[in-house]
């Protein structure tokens, strides 16, 4: 691969059985997001190829970081302190039957970092009431939502060609997203 490229999508479908369109996180290497098409359909195989992307985004800055996919031999894996984390917040609304969530990427040294970044974001800070908080608390970090070392949770194939690149830099842009719906076959 020439250009490889770090990605986050939401994919969404609606399984056979379930009664609501149903949501994962994604991450992958690629040089556009077509790219990773196969390996969207592998990753969840239960939707039998019937799977959108309601969200994508690629990776190349967090805050102050920015985000470079490299070769696993260009950096060795531990390389840097730093570390790229996904992070899923889960909230409530007074009337509102439902549980809202908050997609976040944070570069820290752990997750203890990340979730201490999680903490100041106005979804943590205004999302919940007594006997329905938000899903962070002090003593277990994250509780039922997730915290999630990117590099971890890549394709097999992707773990073993590349390595994250962190670097402090000046922020200056934040990742475009691309919102809606968008089918495979039209990426």
């Amino acid at each position: 691969m020439q250009n490889p490229k770090l990605f986050m999508l939401m994919l969404g479908c609606r399984p056979a059985g379930r009664n609501t369109e149903q949501h994962d996180m994604f991450f992958a290497i690629g040089e556009q997001v077509k790219d990773l098409v196969p390996a969207i359909k592998a990753f969840w195989p239960e939707a039998k190829g019937n799977i959108h992307v309601d969200a994508w985004r690629e990776v190349t800055q967090v805050k102050d970081f920015q985000i470079k996919v490299v070769s696993k031999e260009t950096i060795p894996a531990d390389a840097g302190a730093d570390k790229l984390f996904f992070l899923n917040l889960g909230g409530y609304k007074q009337g509102e039957f439902d549980e809202f969530h908050y997609k976040m990427l944070a570069v820290a040294p752990d997750q203890a970092g990340a979730v201490k970044q999680a903490k100041e974001t106005a979804f943590y800070k205004h999302t919940g009431f007594k006997g329905a908080t938000s899903h962070i608390d002090d003593k277990f970090g994250v509780d039922v939502d997730e915290v999630l070392e990117v590099k971890e949770i890549l394709t097999a194939e992707d773990k073993q060609q590349y390595s994250l690149m962190i670097t402090p830099s000046i922020a200056g842009f934040e990742d475009e997203m691309h919102l809606g719906y968008f089918q495979l076959h039209k990426l």
